[in-house]
């Protein structure tokens, strides 16, 4: 069997061996199903059946009750409905493989101890994951120019959001209006309409741009900085303003390029060649 995993193109599915484990970015973190776990590293028919016997042997054990490390969190199934199924993060995993008891279980064990290490490491030097993450999108066949601009454009994302917070913004809800409003004003589109243009659905939007709307969404992201620190907006009404504004400069200086170039610079091209898109248009400016 191998010990290799790596995740789809969209990122939702590990592969280990010949087995799929199925898992969703929440809160800033990956989050595994246990019992795709189970069923990668064990010979039970029945993982479901097989957790919930780990379970209750665990408990009698050592008197831990797995199920507090755990989240019911929406999964799809191999029927491509989606349920509730319960879910762990990587530390999480780690303590569930502990307590089956496979030699199947020690690749796993290998890979989320590397995952471990190299996040520390990252900890400790920064650049470490800036590194790792050019090297991941250079693996996923992005060009090295393209990678520069996302990168940065991150920066740029992290450097916004950290003005926010300190002007009272914390709820994500928030934020996510914030985002939206920079967005309508620089392209006409709210984040979701852009998938949709895109022919995306849980994919990372940003991941999918073109070099030139990334350039735009750097720009709309760091005019709005540049607003609300000057203007000392404070609460969600004042920055919704700096937020409009910045996207506004984003949104002049697309169009200018569009009327001088004559071409479009929102389109629906992405890295995702094998999808159709739909037939989704900007909201009139």
């Amino acid at each position: 069997m191998s010990d290799q995993l790596t995740p789809d193109s969209a990122g939702r599915i590990i592969v280990f061996g010949a087995k799929q484990i199925r898992r969703t970015f929440i809160d800033g973190e990956w989050f595994f199903s246990i019992v795709d776990i189970i069923a990668a590293l064990t010979d039970s028919d029945a993982p479901s059946k097989y957790w919930t016997a780990m379970k209750r042997r665990e408990e009698k054990a050592t008197g831990f009750q797995l199920s507090t490390i755990c989240r019911q969190l929406k999964l799809t199934s191999a029927d491509g409905k989606t349920y509730k199924t319960e879910a762990v993060n990587i530390e999480a995993a780690f303590r569930v493989i502990q307590s089956i008891p496979s030699p199947k279980a020690e690749p796993f064990k290998r890979w989320l101890a590397q995952v471990g290490y190299e996040r520390v490491q990252e900890i400790e030097n920064p650049e470490l994951a800036q590194q790792r993450m050019r090297e991941l999108y250079k693996q996923k066949g992005y060009p090295d120019d393209w990678v520069e601009k996302r990168v940065r454009g991150i920066a740029v994302r992290y450097e916004l959001t950290g003005e926010w917070q300190k002007r009272g913004i914390q709820d994500q809800r928030d934020f996510a209006i914030l985002t939206g409003e920079i967005s309508k004003a620089t392209f006409g589109l709210t984040p979701d309409d852009y998938k949709k243009l895109k022919g995306l659905k849980r994919e990372n939007l940003r991941d999918h741009m073109t070099d030139l709307e990334l350039i735009f969404t750097m720009l709309g992201e760091a005019a709005t900085t540049e607003i609300a620190r000057n203007k000392d907006a404070q609460g969600l009404l004042k920055n919704k303003q700096a937020a409009q504004e910045g996207g506004t400069v984003a949104g002049d200086a697309r169009r200018q390029l569009e009327a001088k170039s004559g071409r479009k610079v929102i389109t629906r091209d992405n890295y995702l060649t094998d999808k159709p898109k739909p037939k989704l248009q900007p909201k009139s400016e």
